[in-house]
């Protein structure tokens, strides 16, 4: 059986982060999320993730999907491994990936076409290389005849070995036999009094084992992130790769300034992304839409057509030829049917809207079933909450609601039905009724004279003495 470790027990104090580092994330996924779905991608699901700092945020992270082990002392990467031994040891039969939990872009490829080199040629131990045109601060490939002769780190390189591009990017297969003898047989004797899980390559060779190199044809297997600058770097990378993916796909960008959009995110063709548009999660946008500026959309279905402007939205779904916007609110569970149009300040919670249903402006329907056709003036609220529990509103189909509406749940207004403006329903409404529920207008002639008149007398005096006191200085 072939298995991963995966060494994520970094702290990566200068990021001066108070979480692990491979924890920060990359266009909103934790860096150790990326080389675990790299590792799904290549057909490898036993894996072992090896913690350290602040390890509980990494098992809050996995759950219960995979094993985990403890390096409570950081002595190096062959100290990391060796964690894991009782993970290894109980399949001993196959090989072992190793790889950095920081290193977000070691791709599925690049993992199974090392595994093809490493078993083809029987190897103890191979080694994932990438060709940098700046490899300073790696360790260098010295190859030889039958493979791979060593890894020398750049302060140990000789001037010679400095002008060599192809470097280690601390991922290798082992056959996992080989690799727990190698552990074994790790010293201490370095600078640093650390086991160097690079110094397995020399002692295979020793052992008269076969160890070779693969080189990845993705360079950016090498990148990691020790800085914020790093970090910022990899987000960059990472965005300028979806954003080729989707223009190849026919996804329009008129100005990319600020348009961030998560690896996962699915567009259609012709949809046009407007900078300021934020995309994330399991987002599937369809074709011909418009979506921005200043848009939020984190997990959502939007059909085609759809045109949103400064929108917020998470978790919902929003049929064909949906027009939003601006300033609209769209909370989770909620499903805006075909045609329907949302305007200004408006907010929809866990609710669904029929087909053609206009919410103009200035309006919150939460916890509501409404019809199609609907048309709902300035102002209206579904009261949906009780203070104690959530209560749900239907509005039937070709409804009419007044502006300035209180629906106070649970209430029903039937097929055809209208509300008057300024009215507050407590009571179901049958259909094609008026329902209408205020107060009959009281005016009092001249109350409001003498108040104004006081009003005007107080201020003029407040203006008098105001000018005595300037007088005096």
């Amino acid at each position: 059986m072939n298995q991963v470790v995966i060494l994520a027990g970094g702290h990566g104090k200068r990021m001066k982060a108070a979480i692990p580092k491979p924890m920060l994330q990359v266009l909103d996924v934790p860096m150790l999320g990326w080389v675990i779905r790299a590792c799904e991608g290549a057909g490898l699901s036993r894996i072992c993730v090896v913690t350290g700092y602040k390890a509980q945020y990494v098992e809050l992270y996995l759950g219960n999907r995979y094993r985990t082990a403890l390096q409570a002392e950081q002595l190096g990467t062959g100290h990391a491994v060796m964690q894991a031994e009782k993970f290894m040891q109980e399949f001993t039969d196959g090989n072992t990936l190793v790889l950095c939990g920081d290193a977000p872009f070691m791709d599925s490829e690049t993992i199974a076409n090392a595994l093809k080199l490493h078993e083809a040629q029987e190897n103890a131990v191979t080694v994932i290389t990438a060709t940098l045109e700046q490899p300073t601060g790696y360790g260098r490939i010295l190859r030889s005849e039958t493979g791979i002769a060593a890894i020398v780190e750049e302060k140990d390189a000789t001037d010679a070995q400095r002008e060599i591009h192809e470097v280690n990017s601390g991922a290798y297969w082992f056959k996992t036999k080989a690799l727990l003898e190698l552990l074994g047989n790790l010293s201490q004797s370095n600078a640093q009094g650390e086991y160097y899980l690079t110094d397995t390559v020399g002692l295979a060779l020793e052992r008269g084992w076969k160890a070779s190199a693969y080189r990845s044809e993705n360079p950016d297997v090498i990148l990691g992130a020790n800085t914020r600058k790093d970090l910022l770097h990899l987000n960059k990378v990472a965005q300028e790769r979806v954003l080729e993916k989707h223009m190849e796909n026919g996804v329009n960008f008129v100005n990319t300034d600020g348009i961030i959009i998560g690896n996962d995110v699915e567009i259609g063709a012709e949809t046009t992304i407007l900078p300021g548009t934020i995309l994330r999660g399991k987002t599937k946008i369809g074709a011909k839409c418009t979506i921005g500026p200043n848009c939020l959309i984190e997990n959502c279905s939007i059909g085609d057509h759809v045109t949103l402007n400064y929108v917020q939205a998470f978790e919902s779904e929003i049929e064909d030829a949906v027009k939003a916007g601006p300033f609209v609110h769209i909370r989770p569970n909620s499903h805006l049917k075909n045609g329907v149009k949302i305007g200004d300040f408006v907010e929809v919670k866990n609710s669904t809207v029929g087909e053609q249903t206009a919410i103009a402006h200035l309006t919150y329907v939460g916890d509501s079933d409404v019809g199609k056709k609907v048309n709902f003036g300035c102002g209206t609220v579904t009261v949906n909450y009780d203070g104690l529990k959530k209560q749900r509103c239907v509005i039937g189909d070709n409804c009419f609601i007044g502006c300035n509406t209180n629906l106070v749940a649970p209430v029903r207004v039937g097929d055809g039905a209208y509300t008057a403006a300024g009215s507050t329903i407590t009571e179901d409404v049958p259909p094609e009724a008026l329902g209408i529920a205020r107060a009959r207008q009281v005016t009092k002639e001249g109350w409001a004279g003498p108040k104004l008149a006081a009003y005007i007398a107080k201020k003029q005096k407040l203006e008098a003495a105001a000018r005595g006191r300037e007088g005096e200085k």
